[in-house]
């Protein structure tokens, strides 16, 4: 089976590469991860592997192109999945020549050694991916993936120590850039998150005795886990028999979690560091009202995304709130040939403007970024068709000007169109009356730092709008990247 076509839509947005989730103490457990990676679902809709264990046939997996739900809650499937210990991946097609990918790199990835079988699964991205691996096939080893994850398997195959979480650490050590992983051996449910602790990790307990590992809370829900704690940045813990051990395998770590997952990535019913997403969401909608007033008729989110920060922006304007655009909630991948006329159809086929809210109205739409600006241009032409008096973009976040290389899709920076315009510019090119960013500061008021960004230390990572890499993206800097002036020197002291 080939992976689903991107949807057209979906080319102008930023995207996770994938969700994460593992079970341990529980009966059948493959289908508490298969309900928790529905759950996870909007982290990557390409393709999921679940891998569990079972005491009497051993480890046994499934690896499918497709939903979840199309996979995943078949009988059939799911008898071949026993054990009380399963984990799961969900991955998101990424652009360009990544998106012929092939059922080998579909996670959660297993290798076998003396001690024991062991499956892992990884979010994020390894900037030093390239020169492990060169390192590694110049060693003798036989890589079956394009995935930067299967370096971790590798390197735990070189590692000398005698167990499987000794191993997984020493492998980790070598690894640069993002990374939080789940893994499992014949008896034990393991998660680490790398020491800047830059994708999202948490921990819950399910029954007596089960315990899981997810990306996001929301996943803990559907299965009815009760939170216990995010996994802290540069922590290991190792869960068996009903109980979790916690270590430190990488030092003192100071986190630099991702602030685009506040704006974009999570879902707005999960909680990251204690607050709500969409709490966050809906301040950021406050903040851009703030920054960036306007008199208008109608606020209108642009959906899902933008629907807290409208709803903020609203209620601190005074501007009435209405759904003026219309989703299309089974629209899903596109099932017509992608030709160039359905093309120029892509955001009609997914948003449908509700007219007689719209005209003769000065709109503010509200979404969540720009990336390339062609939906925007889309956008605002169906809302000027529909008879809008005026039109107003508001972005829920600073501009996207440079690309992520620690899990995220990103295009390259001179698609970006932030990269290569001012906000001028970019209002003037997408055609509307005028256009503004909350600002970054904005954006970690929002997030609860009352004293906005600390540009001596950053609390977040906000690479995509500040270019201050905390990692030196080493595999994209061989291929001719170039920083921003400033930003080695800053990685440097760091390091130090």
């Amino acid at each position: 089976m080939q992976p689903f076509l991107a949807h057209p839509f979906d080319s102008d947005r930023l995207h996770e590469e994938c969700g994460i989730f593992g079970a341990i103490g529980v009966s059948d457990a493959s289908n508490f991860v298969a309900l928790g990676l529905h759950a996870l679902q909007h982290r990557g809709q390409e393709a999921g592997g679940i891998v569990a264990h079972d005491p009497e046939s051993g480890f046994n997996s499934a690896h499918r192109f497709g939903y979840v739900r199309d996979n995943f809650t078949k009988a059939d499937v799911m008898s071949t999945l026993p054990g009380p210990l399963a984990i799961g991946h969900v991955r998101y097609s990424t652009a360009g020549t990544k998106a012929a990918t092939a059922i080998r790199d579909v996670q959660p990835f297993f290798g076998e050694f003396h001690m024991g079988g062991c499956a892992i699964a990884h979010n994020g991205n390894i900037t030093n991916a390239a020169a492990l691996r060169r390192e590694l096939i110049e060693r003798g080893s036989i890589f079956q993936s394009s995935s930067d994850s299967e370096c971790i398997i590798h390197l735990m195959a070189r590692s000398i120590q005698r167990n499987i979480p000794e191993r997984m650490k020493d492998a980790l050590r070598r690894v640069e850039g993002a990374f939080s992983v789940i893994a499992m051996t014949r008896t034990k449910l393991i998660g680490v998150r790398d020491p800047l602790g830059v994708r999202p990790l948490v921990l819950g307990k399910v029954g007596e005795d089960g315990f899981v590992l997810a990306s996001e809370t929301c996943a803990l829900d559907i299965i009815g886990a009760d939170f216990i704690r995010e996994i802290e940045p540069g922590e290991m813990v190792v869960i068996t028999k009903g109980e979790v051990e916690s270590s430190r395998p990488f030092g003192p770590s100071k986190g630099r979690f991702c602030i685009f997952e506040h704006v974009y990535f999570s879902r707005p019913d999960s909680i990251i560091g204690g607050r709500s997403v969409y709490e966050t969401r809906r301040q950021i909608g406050v903040e851009l009202a703030r920054e960036a007033p306007i008199e208008a008729d109608l606020v209108c989110p642009v959906p899902d995304s933008g629907t807290p920060a409208a709803i903020g922006f609203a209620q601190e304007s005074g501007i009435p709130y209405g759904m003026g655009i219309i989703r299309n909630q089974y629209m899903g991948r596109t099932f017509i040939e992608p030709t160039e006329q359905i093309r120029n159809m892509g955001v009609r086929l997914k948003l449908n403007v509700n007219r007689s809210l719209i005209a003769g109205k000065r709109v503010v739409l509200v979404d969540d970024s720009v990336v390339r600006g062609t939906t925007s241009r889309k956008i605002k032409d169906m809302i000027l068709d529909a008879g809008a008096a005026e039109v107003h973009f508001r972005i829920a976040s600073p501009p996207t000007a440079w690309p992520c290389f620690y899990g995220v899709d990103t295009p390259d920076r001179d698609k970006l169109l932030a990269a290569n315009m001012t906000p001028e510019e970019m209002r003037d090119w997408i055609g509307v009356d005028s256009l503004a960013f909350v600002s970054l500061d904005g954006l970690y008021r929002a997030v609860g730092e009352a004293e906005g960004r600390n540009k001596a230390c950053p609390q977040y990572c906000d690479a995509c709008f500040s270019g201050d890499y905390p990692v030196a993206p080493f595999d994209q800097l061989e291929r001719g990247f170039r920083m921003k002036a400033g930003s080695e020197t800053a990685i440097n002291e760091a390091a130090e």
